[in-house]
C-alpha cells in the first residue's frame, strides 16, 4: 500500500507455499487478496512478491505475463519489489544453506535475478521504484578462494549491467539490494562497506554501482548482528551504499536460563537456519551455524543470544524470551528523519508453518493482518502513514 512520503509497504508472499507459478498465482487469489479486504479494502494494495526461478520461467511466458498484468488491474494491486533471495523449492523440505545456492559465483543465479528484472520492469507501475532483494553473495562457509570472490564481485557487476539496461528501456528506476544475513558472506556493516569498496575498485568512476545497487537492510539479521541501527544505516549512507528496502521484521533473544533454553527447543526444526549469535558480558560475540549447535554449546548466564528465527512484528514478551522490535523501531525512527532513506517496506515473517501452537494462534491471514496493524501504528506514530 501507498504509504506517506512516496512510500510503499507489503508482505513478502515467501509465507506461502508456492513453487510454480499457478501455485503462486493462487496463494496472491487466496491469501493475499483476503488480507488486503482487512487492510485496506477499496484502495491499491501493494503485493512483495516471491518468485521461485521456476515460477519466473513461467511468468515470462507472454501469455502469462499478460493475464497477470490483467489480474493486477482488475484487482487494484500493483508490484514495487521481488524477493530474489530463495532460487529453488523454500517450504517443505530442509533449506538450510542451501537457500544461498545457486550463488553469485553461479551463472544460474545471475540468469534468474536478471530475469526477475525484466519481469520487474513490465510490473512496477510508473513513478515507482523498483527493487528486488537476493542473497548477500554466497554462505560464508562456501566461499573458501580469492577466485570466488573475485567471481562473485563480476558476477554482480553484470547483473548491475543489465539492471541498468533494463532501466533505461522501461523508463522506470530499478535496484538490486544485497541481503546481510548471519553467517551470509556479508553479515555486518563492516563487511558490506569492504565489499562495496572492492566491488567499486574494479569500476572506477562507474556511477551504475550507486543507482543500481544496494542494500536489503533486514531488520531481524542486523539486530542478530547485535548491530545498532542508526548508526549501521548511518555508515551505509555516509559510504554512498543505497538503501533498496527495509525487511521489517523481528528476532528472539534471551538470557540461555534452563526454563528459556527449554522452551527454545521448540523453535528448532529441520527447514530453515536458525543462526545464534550470542554475547558474553565483555562484549565478545559468539556465532553458531543453527540452533540446535547452539543449544548444544557450554553457556554462561550473563550471555544475550539473538536468535535468527523471524517472530510475528505483533507478538509480544514471553515469560522466557523478548524480541527486537527494539531495533526495527530504531530503524523507523530513522526513516522518520529523513524519509527518503528507502521507500520500500517489507515485512517478512516467512516461518507460519514452523511457528511454535503459542505464536500461531490465529490463521495466516490473521496473522498478516495483524502484523499491517502493529506496523501501520508504528509508522502513523512517525507520521509515515
Amino acid at each position: 500500500m501507498k504509504l506517506n512520503h512516496d512510500l510503499h509497504l507489503a508482505y513478502c508472499t515467501n509465507i506461502h507455499r508456492a513453487e510454480t507459478w499457478p501455485e503462486t498465482l493462487a496463494a496472491l487469489r487466496e491469501f493475499s487478496l483476503a488480507v488486503r479486504d482487512r487492510v485496506c479494502p477499496g484502495k491499491p494494495y501493494a503485493v512483495g512478491l516471491r518468485l521461485s526461478d521456476l515460477a519466473s520461467r513461467e511468468l515470462s511466458q507472454p501469455a502469462a505475463l499478460l493475464e497477470f498484468r490483467r489480474w493486477l488491474d482488475q484487482n487494484n494491486c500493483y508490484i514495487f519489489t521481488i524477493n530474489g533471495f530463495p532460487y529453488g523449492q523454500f517450504h517443505g523440505r530442509r533449506v538450510k544453506e542451501q537457500v544461498y545456492r545457486p550463488d553469485w559465483t553461479s551463472d544460474d543465479r545471475v540468469n534468474y535475478t536478471n530475469r526477475l528484472f525484466d519481469l520487474l520492469g513490465q510490473l512496477v507501475p510508473p513513478g515507482i521504484e523498483g527493487s528486488v532483494s537476493t542473497v548477500p553473495g554466497s554462505f560464508k562457509e562456501f566461499i573458501t578462494t580469492d577466485d570466488q570472490l573475485r567471481r562473485i564481485r563480476a558476477n554482480i557487476f553484470r547483473c548491475v549491467e543489465h539492471i541498468a539496461s533494463v532501466s533505461a528501456r522501461t523508463g522506470r528506476r530499478l535496484h538490486l539490494g544485497l541481503e546481510p544475513e548471519p553467517l551470509g558472506l556479508l553479515e555486518t556493516t563492516d563487511e558490506t562497506l569492504d565489499f562495496f569498496d572492492r566491488l567499486r575498485a574494479g569500476h572506477p568512476d562507474d556511477s551504475r554501482l550507486a543507482e543500481f545497487l544496494g542494500v536489503n537492510y533486514d531488520t531481524c539479521h542486523l539486530a542478530v548482528e547485535f548491530e545498532d541501527p542508526a548508526g549501521s544505516l548511518a555508515r551505509l549512507r555516509r559510504h554512498g551504499v543505497k538503501i533498496s528496502k527495509l525487511h521489517l521484521s523481528s528476532a528472539l533473544k534471551l538470557r540461555p536460563a534452563p526454563e528459556s533454553l527449554a522452551a527454545l527447543a521448540a523453535f528448532a526444526n529441520d527447514t530453515w537456519l536458525h543462526q545464534v549469535v550470542s554475547r558474553a558480558a565483555d562484549g565478545k560475540l559468539t556465532r553458531h551455524k543453527d540452533l540446535d549447535a547452539a543449544l548444544a554449546a557450554p553457556k554462561s548466564p550473563a550471555e544475550e543470544w539473538r536468535v535468527h528465527f523471524h517472530i510475528p512484528l505483533h507478538s509480544p514478551p514471553a515469560a522466557w524470551f523478548d524480541n527486537t522490535t527494539d531495533h526495527l523501531l530504531g530503524v523507523l525512527d530513522v526513516l522518520q528523519a529523513d524519509p527518503r532513506l528507502c521507500s520500500h517496506l517489507e515485512m517478512e515473517t516467512y516461518t507460519w508453518e514452523v511457528l511454535p501452537p503459542e505464536l500461531k494462534s490465529r490463521s495466516v491471514v490473521g496473522q498478516l493482518s495483524a502484523e499491517y496493524d502493529w506496523c501501520l501504528k508504528a509508522l502513523r506514530a512517525r507520521g509515515l502513514a
